[in-house]
């Protein structure tokens, strides 16, 4: 299954290897589409590749994380 969706990081994430983490825990593999870092802010956009559940387990992680998750409209590709 795939997923887009866009990631915020809030500033203390931003230097944090989050996205490599998040792939290696949870056996996902991201694809950068578009991304935009400032010192005080990081956006990006990526392409999930995995399961269903690891996908939203990711989710759920970086969600703890502080970091804002938010689907993009017509996110699924099969």
């Amino acid at each position: 299954m795939k997923k887009i969706v866009h990631l915020v990081f809030p500033q203390k994430l931003i230097k944090k290897p989050v996205i490599y983490t998040m792939a290696k825990k949870f056996d996902i593999v991201p694809n950068i589409r578009r991304a935009r870092i400032t010192e005080s802010l990081g956006e990006v956009t990526l392409e999930l590749s995995g399961t269903k559940e690891n996908l939203e387990r990711a989710r759920i992680y970086l969600e703890k994380l502080g970091i804002k998750v938010e689907p993009v409209v017509g996110d699924v590709v099969e």
